[in-house]
């Protein structure tokens, strides 16, 4: 889990980036909550896509805002100075509309905001708080001058924040990582012709959250590609493909612990590869140890994307390589820094991203292979420790 100084450091990160004159900040992203005070409604309970809102006062106050069933079914105790509660079942009653509930709470603590100026996420920030907010006490811009270059919401100022992990987010990310690795080596036990891509699925998940010793959220692709279909994504369809001699299994996904994510890929050979297939494979791990020369802070993103693509164009397989070379991950997937030709990120220390080099050629097949790397002054760290090979 994130712990109280990390959140602490986030909260001082954030304040630094306010103008002067802003006495408080309404907090609605429920990604943002979660990254400034460890409060994330268990996305795999009965509440799941409940949230609450954060409230940060210029004074050090934190107060978490929400219904009464939503607070109980965090995953973790939040860290804040109050909680503020609305009754919304009380296994009495009819309820109310649950929306409601929660800009009670926020009705509830407005009076402590009369008095100053606030800023607000309106990004995530319901319409209707418009309703229970003193009128004049807050913006929905950290600057207010219709002409200025530096026209800034909060939820842009938090988004940029987010790419600098600080220890806590990067503990909970090797986490994921390691659940992950699970699942990717569960894969090369279950791949054989004739078993469908929902047993892998279900394999896969069922290692990851075992390795995760918690519930975890599983997402990704878990499809099959073949030489009359090179790409394919997403989960599998009914029972799936059942999977054929000279097939590739691209295993793409992420497991998601406290809403914080890994994303690695393998792609695995049904019987032995072909010599083409040997071949891409050969070229995707080129691109990715290329692109691992230049992964450093200050770097641009797009000339990662160029390293890892002059491989393929030194082959000859230029129009192969049709996607990203990789992207942040975090709270979010993808995020910045994304890495493609006219990208105009500069990569930072404390980013965490991908290397996902893949190709794709009709007659041949189609796969793609990932890395996970934390971007520091001097280079990298690498965070996923899976095995790339293709049987």
């Amino acid at each position: 889990m994130l712990t109280p100084e990390g959140c602490q450091t986030r909260r001082q990160r954030l304040w630094d980036r306010i103008p002067d004159g802003i006495d408080w900040l309404l907090i609605a992203d429920p990604r943002h909550v979660q990254y400034l005070a460890n409060f994330l409604v268990q996305p795999l309970s009965f509440s799941g896509g409940e949230r609450g809102l954060l409230l940060l006062e210029k004074n050090g106050r934190a107060s978490i805002l929400g219904d009464n069933f939503a607070i109980r079914s965090a995953i973790h105790k939040p860290y804040v100075d109050r909680e503020v509660v609305t009754p919304w079942y009380d296994h009495q009653h009819s309820v109310k509309n649950r929306d409601h509930a929660l800009l009670h709470a926020l009705r509830d603590v407005s009076e402590d905001l009369v008095n100053g100026k606030g800023l607000v996420e309106a990004e995530w920030l319901p319409l209707g708080a418009t309703e229970v907010l003193p009128a004049g006490t807050y913006d929905f811009s950290a600057s207010q001058e219709v002409d200025d270059a530096s026209l800034c919401d909060l939820g842009t100022i938090l988004r940029d924040l987010r790419r600098t992990k600080e220890p806590d987010e990067i503990e909970l990310l090797k986490q994921c990582m390691r659940a992950g690795e699970a699942g990717q080596a569960r894969l090369f036990e279950v791949v054989t012709e004739g078993v469908s891509e929902l047993d892998i699925y279900r394999e896969v998940q069922f290692a990851a959250v075992k390795a995760a010793g918690r519930p975890a959220l599983v997402y990704g692709d878990f499809r099959a590609s073949y030489p009359a279909q090179p790409k394919s994504g997403g989960f599998p369809d009914g029972e799936g493909r059942k999977l054929q001699e000279g097939d590739l299994f691209v295993l793409d996904y992420s497991v998601v612990l406290d809403g914080y994510r890994s994303d690695f890929t393998n792609t695995v050979s049904v019987g032995e590869p072909s010599a083409g297939v040997v071949e891409l494979h050969e070229i995707c791990k080129a691109g990715m140890a290329a692109g691992e020369q230049v992964l450093k802070a200050g770097v641009k993103a797009r000339d990662v994307h160029a390293a890892v693509a002059a491989p393929y164009v030194e082959a000859g397989k230029k129009d192969s390589f049709m996607h990203h070379a990789g992207h942040g991950i975090g709270l979010g997937h993808p995020e910045a820094p994304i890495l493609v030709p006219e990208s105009t990120d500069v990569l930072r220390a404390g980013d965490v991203v991908t290397l996902e080099p893949g190709s794709y050629v009709e007659g041949v097949g189609g796969m793609r292979i990932e890395h996970n790397y934390l971007i520091t002054d001097s280079g990298y760290e690498r965070l996923s420790n899976h095995e790339i090979r293709l049987n």
